[in-house]
């Protein structure tokens, strides 16, 4: 499956639920809308910084990953990125593949 990484930062609207209900919930939270799309959460920190949440999922595919994406920005309680994540065999594989490409200029 897909593996992304999901750095949310919360609005403050966000924060104050987040003081109102605890960071546990907002973990089941988490946990029920990844796997509504058939994902699994592989692990979930807060921090201090630029972001609030850091997250490691896993979904089926990138639509997945787009629909949870786009539930929670309009909600207006989180801003949100998500990086695909590759493993080092995904890496490899790319590597060996051809590629048709030529650089500006050449």
């Amino acid at each position: 499956m897909p593996k992304f990484l999901i750095q949310a930062t919360y609005t403050p609207e966000g924060t104050k639920g987040l003081l109102k209900e605890g960071a546990s919930s907002r973990r089941t939270a988490v946990e029920q809308a990844v796997a509504s799309l058939g994902g699994t959460v592989e692990t979930m920190y807060f921090a201090f910084g630029e972001h609030d949440i850091i997250v490691i999922v896993d979904f089926p595919d990138p639509v997945a990953m787009a629909a949870v994406s786009l539930r929670v920005k309009a909600s207006g309680a989180l801003r949100t990125q998500a990086t695909p994540l590759l493993s080092l065999d995904e890496i490899d594989e790319a590597t060996r593949r051809q590629v048709s490409f030529r650089p500006p200029g050449a």
